[in-house]
C-alpha cells in the first residue's frame, strides 16, 4: 500500500533526490548548497546556480556567513516542480516545455533573476520565444496559454510579466476573425474553446473584443457556450427533469458561479441575448437560491425582449425542473410589469387614436399580450395557483394592452373550471381582469350560456349587443353578409334583442304614467297593453332589471384589494329603478 509522497519533510526530500540525483552527482562534485522550496529541498551546487540565477548569486554574496549552504525560495512561482526544471536548465539538462509549463517557468524565471544580464539564450529569453512563436500561434493554444495563468501563485506574476495581456489581446483578435470568417465547422467552435476560462479571464476577452468591433450576436453566442459549458445540469434548453439534484458545496460553487457570471454579463444593446436563454438562466437562479441583485438582472434583462418570449419561455421560469409544479409566480410577473413599464415610459405602447374602443396598441405590447393569456392557461389548473397570483398575472398589462379578451376569458374559464370550489366574490375577481364588452361575438355566446361565470358577467356579455344593436334594415343588411352557418343564430339573437327592446319601452312607459298619475295603478294602465303570458328568456332578464345595472355594477363590491385566504361576504344586491 503505498503511502502520500509528500506527507512528511522526509518523504518529500527524498521524492526530490530521487528525481534530482541522477544529473546531480553526475558532476563528481559533492552538493554544497540546499535549495529550500517549502517542505522540498534540493542539494545542488552553487557554481551551476550562480552562473545564471542572478537571485542566487546576489543571496550567496550578500550572505554575512562565508560559505552559505542553505537558501529558502519558497516563494518561488509554480513551487517545487517548477525549480526543479529551472535548475535544470541551470546544469545544461533538456526538458519539455508546453503551453502548460510555459508561464510558471516565465514567472520562475523573473522571479530568480535568470535573464541575459547573466547568460546569453537564459531561461526568459527562451520561454519568451516558445509563447511568442508556439503559445500564441493558435486560438487553442493561446487559451491554454491564458488559462494557465490563472493559478492563484501565478496570476500576479503572470500580470507583470504581460503574459496576460498578451494572451487576451491575441484570443480576441482570433476569435473576431473565427466569427466573421470560420475556418472550421462548426462555425462557432471559437466559443467552446473560451468556454475553458474563468470567469474573470471571459470578462477580459469580451471586452477587448468590443472594442475591436464584434458583432453582438457574436458577443451573444460566446456568452451562450460559455454559460452552458459552466453549468450544463441547470441549463437545459429543452425541458426535463435534473439528472442530479446538487446539494451541499456543489450547490453553493454553482451559485457562486451563476452569479458570478451574471455580473459580468456585457449590456443588452452590446449582446443581445435570447430570451428563452435569460428565461433558462433565471431558473437555475431561483433553483439555486441566487441573490435578489441576481434575479433582479436577469428579471430586467428578459423584460427587454419578452416581445420575442413564447409561453415556454415564461412557463421556464415559473415551473420546477419537472415541468409539474408551479414554483415561482412573482418572477413572471415582473417580468411582464418590467415590460409594460418600459413600453409606457418610451411612448411605443399604447397609441391613442383611431381603433377599438378608441385605443389601438403597438404589435409588440399585443404579441406581449397574446402570450401571457396563453400563458395564464397553461398554468390555470395548477391547485396551488391563488385568485391574487393568477390576477396579478393578467393585470400587469393594462387592459389597453388586449384588442381582444378571447384568450383571457379562455384562461379565466379554465381558471374558474379547475378551481370550483371558489364563492362568488372570488369569481368576481378573477373575472375583473377581463372586459366582457371585449368579448367577440363566438365568445360572448360562450359566456352568455356559461354557468361559472358570475351574473354580473353573464348580463355584461348580453347586453353588449343591445349597445351595438342596428336599426332593422342595417340588421337585415348585415345578416344577409353572414355565411349560412350562422345565419340562423343571428336572426334568432336579433329577433330577442328586439323583443327585450319592446319590453323595456312598454316598462319605460308604464314608470311614466305611474308618476304623472300620483301611483294610480289603473289610470297608469289606460295606455299600456301589458304583454300575454307568454314567458321568455329575455322576459325574465328584464323583470331582473330593478335589481342589476349591467354598465356601473353599482351592487357590486370591488374585490380588487381581497387578499387569499381573507373571509368574505356576499355582495349586498341593491335596486335600481328605470327611468
Amino acid at each position: 500500500m503505498a503511502a502520500a509522497s509528500v506527507s512528511t519533510p522526509r518523504s518529500a526530500t527524498s521524492e526530490a533526490m530521487e528525481r534530482t540525483s541522477q544529473w546531480v552527482f553526475s558532476q563528481d562534485l559533492p552538493s554544497d548548497i540546499v535549495v529550500q522550496i517549502g517542505k522540498v529541498t534540493f542539494q545542488l551546487h552553487k557554481f551551476m546556480l550562480v552562473a545564471k540565477s542572478g537571485l542566487i548569486r546576489r543571496k550567496v554574496m550578500e550572505s554575512e556567513r562565508v560559505d552559505l549552504g542553505r537558501v529558502d525560495l519558497s516563494e518561488v512561482p509554480g513551487g517545487a516542480d517548477v525549480f526543479e526544471k529551472a535548475a535544470k536548465f541551470c546544469y545544461g539538462l533538456n526538458f519539455e516545455i508546453s503551453v502548460n509549463n510555459v508561464v510558471a517557468l516565465r514567472c520562475a524565471a523573473e522571479y530568480l533573476q535568470m535573464t541575459e544580464e547573466y547568460c546569453r539564450g537564459n531561461l526568459v529569453q527562451r520561454t519568451e520565444e516558445f509563447i511568442g512563436q508556439a503559445a500564441l500561434k493558435t486560438l487553442p493554444s493561446a487559451v491554454a496559454l491564458l488559462r494557465s495563468c490563472d493559478a492563484p501563485d501565478l496570476l500576479a506574476s503572470a500580470e507583470h510579466a504581460g503574459i496576460v495581456g498578451r494572451s487576451v489581446d491575441v484570443i480576441s483578435l482570433k476569435a473576431c476573425n473565427e466569427a466573421n470568417f470560420p475556418t472550421r465547422s462548426p462555425s462557432d467552435w471559437w466559443a467552446g474553446e473560451l468556454s475553458s476560462l474563468s470567469p474573470t479571464s471571459f470578462q477580459k476577452i469580451l471586452a477587448r473584443m468590443k472594442s475591436r468591433g464584434a458583432a453582438p450576436k457574436s458577443l451573444a453566442t460566446a456568452i451562450v457556450a460559455y454559460v452552458e459549458k459552466s453549468l450544463p445540469d441547470l441549463l437545459p434548453l429543452s425541458a426535463g427533469a435534473l439528472s442530479s439534484t446538487p446539494c451541499g458545496d456543489s450547490r453553493t460553487r454553482q451559485r457562486g458561479l451563476l452569479e458570478s457570471l451574471v455580473s459580468i454579463l456585457p449590456p443588452d444593446r452590446d449582446a443581445p441575448l435570447p430570451v428563452g436563454f435569460i428565461c433558462c438562466l433565471l431558473r437555475a437562479a431561483i433553483f439555486l437560491g441566487a441573490s435578489a441583485a441576481c434575479r433582479r438582472e436577469l428579471e430586467g434583462r428578459a423584460s427587454v425582449f419578452l416581445d420575442q418570449a413564447t409561453v415556454a419561455d415564461l412557463l421556464t421560469v415559473t415551473l420546477d425542473y419537472s415541468g409539474d409544479r408551479v414554483v415561482d409566480i412573482d418572477s413572471a410577473r415582473r417580468i411582464v410589469a418590467g415590460f409594460a413599464e418600459r413600453e409606457a415610459s418610451a411612448g411605443g405602447g399604447m397609441l391613442y387614436g383611431a381603433g377599438f374602443n378608441g385605443v389601438s396598441c403597438s404589435p409588440a405590447v399585443q404579441k406581449v399580450a397574446r402570450t401571457v393569456d396563453s400563458f395564464l392557461a397553461e398554468i390555470a389548473t395548477d391547485d396551488e395557483l391563488s385568485v391574487s397570483k393568477f390576477a396579478s398575472i393578467a393585470g400587469a398589462l393594462p387592459k389597453s394592452a388586449r384588442r381582444f379578451d378571447d384568450d383571457l376569458y379562455r384562461a379565466v374559464d379554465i381558471y374558474l373550471k379547475a378551481h370550483s370550489e371558489l364563492d362568488e366574490i372570488e369569481r368576481e375577481k378573477v373575472c375583473s381582469v377581463m372586459d366582457p364588452l371585449k368579448l367577440s361575438y363566438e365568445a360572448r355566446l360562450h359566456a352568455s350560456q356559461n354557468k361559472r361565470l358570475p351574473l354580473q358577467i353573464v348580463l355584461h356579455a348580453l347586453y353588449y349587443d343591445q349597445l351595438q344593436l342596428r336599426s332593422g334594415e342595417e340588421a337585415g343588411a348585415a345578416v344577409a353578409g353572414i355565411r349560412e352557418p350562422s345565419l340562423k343564430v343571428d336572426v334568432s339573437l336579433i329577433r330577442e334583442n328586439e323583443a327585450l327592446r319592446s319590453e323595456l319601452a312598454k316598462m319605460k312607459m308604464y314608470v311614466s304614467d305611474m308618476q304623472r298619475g300620483g301611483g294610480g295603478g289603473g289610470q297608469g294602465m289606460s295606455g299600456v297593453k301589458v304583454a300575454g303570458s307568454k314567458k321568455s328568456f329575455f322576459s325574465s332578464v328584464s323583470r331582473t332589471l330593478g335589481k342589476f345595472n349591467p354598465f356601473k355594477q353599482a351592487g357590486s363590491k370591488d374585490t380588487s384589494n381581497i387578499d387569499d385566504g381573507e373571509p368574505v361576504t356576499k355582495p349586498r344586491r341593491r335596486r335600481f329603478s328605470l327611468s
